[in-house]
Parts: C-alpha cells; structure tokens; sequence
C-alpha cells in the first residue's frame, strides 16, 4: 500500500467519521422526530457509505481482492436507510406525533385534505 491510496483511504474513513457526528449534532439539536430522522437517515447512511468504501478500497489494495461482503453492505445501507427513514417519519406522522412548532410546511396534511374533499 503506498501512501496517496493511504490517505485516499484514510481520507474517506475520516469524511464518513465527521458525517456521523454531524448525524449526532442533529439528533441532538433538531427539534422534532421528523427532522431527527431526515438527520439519521441522510449524513447517517452517506457517513456509513464513505466508511465502507474507504475499507472497500484499503482490502482491496492491500490484499489485491474485492471484498464481496463490503459491496453487498454498500449496497444494503444505500437502499435500506433512506427508506427505513422515509417509513419511521410516515409512520410517526400517522401515529399522530406532532410537529414542531417552527414547522412551516406540512405536505402530508394537504394531501389528506385533497383526499377528503374527493371522497365527499
């Protein structure tokens, strides 16, 4: 391993480090589940993706293979967060969480109004 693939991979694995804290800081100053989970399942998944191919990249110059494991997580996180994220919001909107009270948009509540006044 020479040293730009070192700081190639170092670089990556330090990207998806700062994105998770960036996660936290939102999970710690956002003011609602809505936001919360936009925070988590965004920087969250981009930070996990910038750290499993910086490992992606280390085996691979190291030991001259690709591991199919780390491709396979790639691949999982990349489809599975932003929808598990989308869900748990729709889900917390329906369960009757409530917004914040700077919200300024709700497009879930126009939609069921639009859906109401058909039905009548």
């Amino acid at each position: 391993m020479n040293v730009i693939s070192e700081i190639v991979v170092g670089a990556l694995v330090l990207i998806g480090a700062l994105l998770t804290v960036v996660t936290m800081i939102g999970l710690i100053r956002l003011p609602d589940t809505y936001t919360r989970s936009h925070a988590a399942s965004k920087s969250a998944t981009l930070g996990v993706l910038f750290i499993l191919v910086g490992c992606l990249l280390y085996f691979w110059i190291d030991t001259g293979h690709i591991s199919a494991r780390l491709i396979l997580a790639i691949v999982f996180v990349f489809i599975t967060s932003p929808i598990a994220g989308h869900l748990l919001g729709r889900a917390a909107y329906y369960s009757g969480v409530p917004l914040s009270d700077k919200t300024v948009r709700d497009d879930l509540k126009t939609k069921q109004q639009k859906k109401l006044t058909h039905h009548e």
